[in-house]
């Protein structure tokens, strides 16, 4: 399957500046797939390595500090010479041995001609605390669930090159309109994982992809309890599981009351920093003012809460196929395509999006372009109505403002309306 991120990879295979590189993100959005991937096609050989796997790997490294010394034992235990710059290095599940992952910044220091790429579940929560990893002697990398752009190409491939020569300004035919609005639908249902991605193309079947939805929930809230450090299990699955109910209300706040009867911001907030930082969940949070730089104006105790994964999100609303095939209005339309959107723009722009509410009505999200904010507007379907969004842009008037929804590619006066299939390529059509 198509991935961005393997251009990344090869940026980094050949900057001058090389450090070891950290691959992170949720778990099952690809990680091992593409690092294979990326040793098979751009080097002459890779050797890999499972922390998971093999026990034996992690006294290499608790008794060694030498990475010439580590790279010799390696290659004793893979039966081949690993060349610098030919021989890709891949350490799998590397949060189960700290001192592979402290040995990274010594590859950096004294053996930079080693080409080296690590990954591992939940390796976002070790990420987080400063102890626990080479402070700027890695480079890293974030791998989320297949985009649009990318599921498109796995599902309909002439499609999919139509859809990337689009350029800024120009109209959608109406019949490729419809058939992108019919893969959108798709990837509601399906969203982004390989695996049911994978599925979907290979066996066509709904069935199978709810079954391997149903496994995936399992899995992740299995590593809660697995994984979770110092950090209450039970609190991060109260907090897990109430996503959906926390995007079904009006307005979408996260509300700690929510979670169980009196909670208190003091008891969960760990457990949201721990599901933030492992991927599992993205945080955007609300700035009092919609000004340049977002950052400074966030309310830190007033966000809310997405998934990482569409189709999952979907599934947990228990979501019926049949009514986002069939273009009809339904409960949790609103949050869906909102968490379509966020998921979307993930790593398009440097500063990660936020939204606005105040007293006089809510912009779903503020995006930051340089020194620009850039209002924009979700709707679910073709509606234009939208009373706050057209008084921000009277008042402010912004140098650009954008409404997603399943109308056409058009400018409507001030406002840029992109098909919804377009949020992956926002950064490129404004």
């Amino acid at each position: 399957m198509y991935r961005t991120a393997l251009d990344k990879l090869i940026a980094w295979k050949n900057d001058p500046h090389r450090k070891p590189l950290i691959m992170k993100g949720a778990r099952q959005v690809g990680k091992t797939w593409l690092m294979h991937e990326f040793g098979k096609n751009h080097y002459t050989d890779y050797v890999y390595y499972n922390f998971d796997e093999e026990d034996e790997l992690k006294s290499i490294f608790e008794i060694n500090k030498n990475p010439h010394r580590i790279v010799e034992l390696l290659g004793m235990l893979g039966g081949r010479k690993i060349i610098p710059g030919e021989t890709l290095i891949i350490f799998d599940e590397i949060q189960e041995c700290p001192s592979a992952l402290n040995a990274l910044k010594y590859f950096r220091e004294k053996a930079n001609e080693y080409h080296v790429i690590s990954a591992g579940s939940l390796l976002g929560t070790l990420l987080a605390q400063p102890k626990s990893f080479p402070v700027g002697q890695v480079n890293l990398l974030e791998l989320y669930p297949m985009m649009f752009d990318e599921f498109l190409a796995a599902i309909d491939a002439p499609l999919y090159s139509f859809y990337k020569q689009i350029k800024k300004g120009q109209p959608v035919e109406d019949v490729f309109h419809s058939r992108l609005l019919e893969a959108y639908n798709y990837y509601l249902i399906i969203g982004g994982l390989p695996e049911c991605v994978y599925a979907w193309v290979h066996q066509k079947d709904p069935q199978r992809i709810q079954q391997i939805q149903n496994e995936l929930i399992t899995i992740y809230e299995n590593d809660f309890a697995k994984h979770n450090g110092k950090v209450n299990s039970g609190r991060i699955l109260l907090v897990f599981r109430s996503i959906v109910t926390q995007l079904a209300k009006p307005n979408e706040k996260f509300v700690y009351g929510a979670l169980k009867e009196g909670a208190r911001a003091r008891e969960f907030e760990e457990a949201i920093e721990w599901l933030v930082s492992a991927g599992m969940l993205n945080r955007v949070y609300n700035v009092f003012k919609p000004e340049h730089p977002l950052k400074a104006f966030d309310q830190l105790n007033n966000f809310k809460l997405f998934l990482f994964d569409t189709g999952l999100l979907k599934h947990m609303a228990g979501v019926d196929n049949s009514v986002i095939l069939l273009k009809s209005d339904y409960q949790f339309k609103g949050p869906l395509t909102e968490n379509f959107v966020l998921q979307q723009l993930q790593g398009q722009f440097d500063v990660e999006p936020r939204f606005y509410a105040n007293k006089n009505g809510e912009i779903d999200f503020l995006i930051q372009n340089g020194m620009e904010i850039i209002p924009v507007e979700v709707k679910g379907g073709e509606e234009k109505g939208a009373a706050s969004f057209k008084a921000y842009i009277k008042h402010r008037r912004p140098q650009t403002a954008i409404r997603f929804s399943k109308r056409g590619y058009v400018t409507d006066g001030a406002i840029t309306n992109l098909p919804l299939y377009f949020a992956g390529m926002t950064e490129r059509l404004i």
